[in-house]
């Protein structure tokens, strides 16, 4: 039986029971982990989406979203519900230590020519991957050595698209030296600058679920993987199913950077922590066969 909405059009409240469902439903399809402390936050936004469908009842949202074919209102909220905080050359140290130590363990024993694939997984508004590009660009000395492939990916079509088109604003780029910027930027209009073409050209931008088992096994073999304060936002179960998705889409000897307050062996036993001059990184050993074609 619906409950009726309030007599101020304002949708119904969620019961405790509804609302573990809605969480226990975003945690299986989506790897995010909302506990009650978050709940003020999750049904802001769950009250912005069923007001926008008309909806009075959230049993009849949650329905909508459990059984709407095209996935279009779950990628809608789910847009609502992911932050997206981050400017260029962030955690600049892992930069450092890519271009410094990383990558080149990685080519140690490779021809000139051969690809090297790094992915950006929870890329948000693409400043992670294009930090990355200019780094390699300004900083690598191997850089023309080898045909590079970067990947960036995220659930959030919004910022993907956002992504795509390049274009920051003054507090985005606060950190990149103003060199770089004059260099790889464009004026596009008032405080607001953008990515020049060739760079944003140089990324693969795609919509990917990490729990989606069909969406991450379609990626290549890997390098690298940058996937940096991500992973709070998942519960254990779901920060040890990634890491293991990790450890198969990595090449023996790939790398993993993750975020300042994230650490692997609370995931996982899978990797090996090295420690360079510039971060801890973790490696998947090199003996290790690789886990796909």
């Amino acid at each position: 039986m619906n409950r009726s909405p309030p007599d101020d059009g304002a949708p119904a409240p969620l019961s405790p029971a509804d609302y573990e469902r809605l969480c226990d439903f975003l945690r299986a399809h989506t790897g995010l982990s909302f506990s009650e402390g978050k709940r003020y936050y999750v049904e802001r936004r769950l009250t912005d989406r069923m007001k926008a469908r008309g909806l009075g009842d959230p049993r009849e949202y949650l329905e909508l979203l459990r059984f709407q074919a095209s996935g279009e209102e779950l990628q809608h909220f789910v847009n609502l519900l992911t932050v997206n905080e981050t400017y260029f050359f962030r955690e600049r140290y892992q930069l450092d230590c890519l271009v410094r130590s990383a990558l080149d363990e990685v080519v140690r024993d490779r021809p000139k020519g051969e690809r090297i694939r790094i992915w950006s997984a929870g890329c948000s508004t693409g400043e992670e991957p294009y930090s990355i590009a200019i780094a390699l660009l300004e900083y690598w000395n191997k850089a023309d050595d080898y045909e590079i492939e970067l990947r960036a990916s995220d659930i959030d079509s919004r910022v993907l698209n956002r992504a795509r088109e390049g274009i920051y604003e003054a507090r985005s780029l606060q950190y990149l030296p103003p060199a770089l910027v004059a260099k790889y930027f464009t004026p596009a209009g008032p405080g607001r600058w953008r990515i020049i073409d060739d760079l944003r050209a140089s990324i693969d931008f795609s919509h990917v679920n990490l729990v989606d088992p069909d969406a991450t096994r379609a990626i290549p073999l890997l390098d690298v993987i940058f996937c940096r304060n991500l992973l709070i936002y998942f519960d254990d179960i779901g920060r040890r199913e990634a890491s293991a998705m990790f450890y198969e889409a990595l090449v023996p000897g790939g790398f993993v950077f993750l975020g300042h307050s994230e650490s692997m062996s609370r995931m996982s036993s899978l990797f090996v922590p090295r420690k360079f001059p510039d971060a801890i990184i973790y490696q998947k050993p090199r003996e290790t066969g690789g886990a796909r074609p």
